[in-house]
């Protein structure tokens, strides 16, 4: 095995060890409320602002599409599928860590929430934004928010549409001669 392959592994480990990190804080969070606000008053952090007040989701965002287990859990392993060959692909320059971090937190929003329809049948959702009334979310909700508005606006700001040639074969094997052809 080469060093670069070697560096490309360490990093795929590092993030698979940061998406298991952000996949317990999910879920301990969601513990937490299943604990502490199930069956209670929601939790007023400021009034009419912020609150934590249970909720048992059984759709996807906002509730859409209730009762649809199957096709979430498929959809999740898509992307997370499609996620995981684009971070193996991924050059580990310093120009991707960006990218790549936001990959792994789109991924652990995935998972956290894939496990609760898994495990409970619906998603644990807790966080409520009384003053816009918000639909009321989780911390994996957080995760893939963030992390898409800020890829959307890396992707149109900051990356350029070669950044992304290493998906394609044909730039991978040119890449892999180029790299022979150096040493």
């Amino acid at each position: 095995m080469n060093q670069k392959n070697s560096l490309n592994i360490k990093l795929l480990i590092m993030e698979i060890v940061f998406t298991i990190v952000f996949v317990a804080l999910d879920q301990l969070t969601k513990y937490l409320a299943i604990l502490e606000l199930k069956g209670k008053n929601p939790f007023v952090l400021i009034n009419h602002v912020l609150e934590f007040q249970y909720l048992e989701n059984r759709g996807a965002a906002f509730g859409m599409l209730p009762d649809q287990k199957i096709f979430f859990v498929i959809i999740a392993i898509i992307i997370l599928f499609v996620i995981l060959f684009v971070l193996i692909k991924a050059p580990d320059t310093k120009h991707y860590h960006l990218f790549r971090f936001l990959l792994v937190l789109i991924a652990s929003g995935a998972i956290g929430n894939m496990i609760d329809r898994l495990v409970r049948n619906y998603v644990v959702d807790f966080i409520y934004f009384s003053l816009i009334d918000f639909p009321i979310f989780n911390v994996a909700d957080i995760y893939v928010t963030v992390a898409t508005t800020i890829l959307i606006i890396a992707l149109l700001f900051y990356y350029k549409e070669n950044d992304f040639s290493f998906l394609t074969s044909k730039s991978q094997l040119t890449r892999e001669v180029k790299y022979t052809d150096e040493k």
